[in-house]
């Protein structure tokens, strides 16, 4: 199935969801100002579960699984390609439920709990951003010199670490690039659990507004 024909698919379903909600075909014709809270409820609800969700199995579930089945350059290079799109797509995210977040809950008006919350998405926003803009593309400029250094040394189709680690003990140049991909690395998987953790936090509080 094509990528259009799938995202038509989604809105279409999206779209007839709106036949089994009829609170929300009332509040629309109340007026404009209940649609636009309407809207900015669902969106906020959407976004945060997207950024959510990908972080979840991105971070926990996907990489894991390749990094323990695919050659570790092979792991690399695709995930040199999907972090970029991962962390645009949750940026995103995290914007417009800041941005709905933020138009149902105006600063002036809104509780020291509500404030906390748009607090916290708008840590998550920060730290996904400094993955988008900095870590990211450093680490990815970092990997590709190290897979150029053990391409020399004929390692790197393997699944795992243990070729890296034997061969850096008598490979000072490699040894040195290994601690400062790890540096940036663990400051970009840093950033990465610590949006995480933001929208975990933010998690209780929409579970707390829920009636099921």
């Amino acid at each position: 199935m094509a990528w259009a024909t799938r995202f038509l698919s989604a809105v279409c379903f999206f779209a007839a969801g709106v036949l089994f909600a009829p609170d929300v075909l009332l509040g629309a014709r109340s007026g404009s100002g209940a649609t636009a809270v309407t809207a900015a409820k669902v969106s906020h609800l959407l976004c945060f579960a997207t950024s959510w969700g990908a972080a979840l199995w991105a971070t926990f579930i996907g990489g894991i699984i390749m990094f323990k089945n695919l050659p570790r350059h092979q792991f690399g290079n695709l995930q040199g390609k999907m972090f970029p799109a991962y962390f645009t797509l949750i940026s995103a995210c995290a914007a417009i439920s800041v941005a709905a977040f933020a138009y149902l809950h105006p600063w002036k008006t809104a509780s020291a709990v509500e404030r906390y919350q748009l607090g916290f998405l708008i840590s998550a926003l920060g730290f996904n951003l400094s993955n988008l803009l900095v870590f990211t593309p450093m680490t990815i400029e970092m990997m590709k010199k190290r897979h150029k250094i053990e391409r020399e040394l004929s390692i790197g189709d393997e699944v795992g670490w243990s070729k890296n680690v034997k061969s850096a003990k008598s490979n000072p140049t490699l040894a040195a690039m290994n601690k400062k991909f790890g540096m940036i690395h663990g400051l970009s998987s840093l950033a990465n659990i610590m949006s995480f953790g933001s929208l975990a936090m933010h998690s209780w509080y929409l579970a707390s507004k829920l009636e099921l």
